[in-house]
């Protein structure tokens, strides 16, 4: 796969394909964040998941560099974590 193949496939799994069986981003990350929270006793914004969970699937990527999908995720988890730091975070 090639860069803009990388990121158009991040962008369709995170758009359709994982939306339908994950749900809503914003709910979900923000459901996240308050077990994360309460588990840590710190505040963890949902962009923190997105950005916590980039770093999940770097650690992978670490073991298994040629696992395409450990890209894919990295590439829609920043977009995810982008969206929601640029949109002010709304908590749902």
């Amino acid at each position: 796969m090639n860069r803009t193949e990388i990121l158009t496939e991040a962008a369709r799994l995170v758009s359709k394909d994982r939306a339908a069986q994950h749900g809503d981003v914003e709910r979900g990350f923000a459901t996240i964040s308050r077990f994360w929270s309460a588990y840590t006793s710190h505040y963890i914004s949902p962009a923190d998941v997105a950005a916590m969970m980039a770093l999940l699937k770097i650690a992978r990527i670490t073991n298994s560099p040629d696992h395409a999908d450990n890209w894919l995720d990295l590439a829609g988890y920043a977009a995810c974590g982008g969206e929601l730091a640029l949109n002010n975070e709304v908590e749902l």
